[in-house]
């Protein structure tokens, strides 16, 4: 099996890809590091990632984020690992693809942002209801994105996965030895 079929594996470095879903891009991550794969899911970590918006400013991210995708899941996590404490940005969006370019994704709107003390704020519901009427969501994607943002936040109640201090610990650690790997 070629590593194309196979896809990346631990240390490999891929493109992160959000669309709108008129299928225009939204945003670009460069050089997201994989930390690991498996059938479903793909962990990776950015750490002084540039990243381009759709109207071409970029911008190089500040801190370490483990970054957490699922094939059957409608929202991706973003853990950043900060002085304070770990934020999470948590993105309503479609379940990912990963294909020989980029992992890529709807971008859905809705965020959720939770913050090292545990408050949560549910962001952009008027973004999501102005695109989910310019570009026709559906009632499906409506119902679909709407149970996702109660399994996330059930997941944060819980300190599900990347929720979990032991989750980003570990995978900031395996991110760090990597990195000693390669210098």
């Amino acid at each position: 099996m070629t590593r194309e079929a196979r896809g990346p594996k631990e240390g490999d470095f891929i493109t992160i890809k959000s669309y709108k879903h008129d299928g225009s891009l939204h945003r670009t991550w460069r050089d997201t590091m994989v930390l690991k794969t498996s059938e479903n899911a793909l962990i990776g970590v950015n750490d002084h990632t540039l990243v381009t918006e759709d109207d071409g400013r970029r911008w190089v991210t500040r801190e370490p984020a483990i970054v957490y995708f699922h094939k059957h899941y409608w929202f991706n996590i973003v853990a950043m690992i900060r002085d304070n404490g770990v934020s999470y940005y948590c993105n309503l969006a479609s379940p990912y693809v990963l294909d020989k370019e980029a992992l890529k994704y709807i971008d859905y709107d809705l965020d959720v942002k939770v913050f090292p003390d545990g408050e949560k704020r549910l962001l952009d519901v008027d973004e999501y209801e102005d695109f989910s009427q310019r570009w026709h969501y559906g009632e499906e994607t409506d119902r679909i994105l709407k149970a996702n943002v109660l399994t996330l936040v059930d997941w944060i109640n819980h300190h599900k996965g990347p929720f979990s201090q032991a989750y980003v610990d570990l995978w900031y650690q395996r991110y760090q030895e990597l990195l000693r790997r390669s210098h």
